[in-house]
């Protein structure tokens, strides 16, 4: 799998990361332990999860298997804090003293002395920047974690962020995908000359530029189970199937799978350092390794860009 700097930092990262959204409630040990080899084994090396992620269990579930599936050292892990939830509640503290609590917890559920790259989850309206970046800086300079970065920081934001900070931030994670391409407007103008890099998040549009929405739900989906039904919803409307339709149309033509093709378009797009995909299985994580992701026929990309730009 491909290794790529992320912005201009010496962070490297491989072109796919491994989400563990899914991990401890609809994906259980036994198949996380087989996705987190397999995609190891395969090159893979960013595991992303947060603390936030089925109240620190995902964490818990990668941390049970480093040093037994795969060893410490051939992964990077990538955590978040400053978000807590529940079935019912969702909140965001990214205060000084929430983080770095946090930090401490979610070492300890990893059972690591470092994180690789940890993030300020969210912009928190209530807090002074300065104090969220203060335990970002605090967290790197004692060596709990080698690379900082902020996560779903718009625009602004993330300008603002890196203008103020006085140390180094290399990333933000964000949704960004042929179904959502909000992004382009402010942030990726903003990542780029901030000289951070781009983690997206749901480069599949919550899985709908696979195609396997096409037409139905699948009773094994996230759509059709009522936890994240929600999550995906927005992205079964019209003009989201336009442009699944128009990915389908192209990858027809190309001989390759949807799914490759929306990973190959956003892999090529300025800024984006790696996606961040979230198979549950090992089915959906072979489709997924499988992927050419190559650069797509100039023509292509931007029939794809006119009719996702609509």
């Amino acid at each position: 799998m491909q290794q790529r700097y992320v912005g201009n930092s010496g962070f490297r990262v491989s072109s796919l990361s491994l989400g563990t959204m899914s991990w401890a409630q609809e994906t259980d040990e036994q198949d996380a332990a087989e996705l987190l080899h397999e995609f190891v084994a395969a090159g893979g090396t960013v595991v992303d999860t947060a603390a936030s992620y089925a109240q620190g269990r995902a964490e818990a579930m990668l941390g049970s298997m480093l040093g037994d599936v795969v060893a410490r050292s051939e992964v990077v892990i990538s955590t978040k804090a400053g978000v807590s939830s529940s079935e019912t509640r969702r909140s965001v503290n990214a205060s000084r003293g929430s983080l770095l609590s946090a930090l401490d917890a979610s070492l300890a559920r990893l059972g690591t002395d470092y994180i690789d790259i940890w993030f300020a989850q969210e912009w928190d309206p209530n807090v002074p920047l300065d104090e969220t970046l203060s335990a970002l800086e605090l967290a790197q300079r004692t060596g709990r974690a080698r690379y900082v970065g902020i996560s779903n920081y718009n625009g602004w934001q993330t300008a603002k962020a890196a203008a103020v900070a006085g140390f180094t931030l290399v990333a933000n994670q964000s949704e960004y995908s042929l179904v959502q391409r909000k992004p382009e407007e402010e942030l990726i103008p903003a990542v780029e000359d901030a000289g951070l890099g781009l983690m997206a998040w749901a480069p599949l549009g919550r899985g709908v530029l696979s195609g396997k929405y096409r037409g139905q739900i699948p009773s094994d989906s996230r759509a059709a189970q009522g936890r994240l039904a929600g999550y995906v919803e927005p992205y079964l409307e019209p003009r989201a199937s336009r442009v699944v339709e128009a990915v389908a149309m192209a990858a027809r033509g190309l001989g390759r799978s949807p799914l490759d093709v929306s990973l190959s378009w956003l892999l090529s797009r300025p800024g984006v350092s790696t996606a961040v995909v979230g198979p549950r299985n090992a089915v959906q994580l072979k489709e997924l390794l499988d992927a050419q992701l190559s650069v797509l026929p100039a023509e292509i990309a931007r029939a794809l860009e006119d009719v996702s730009a609509a």
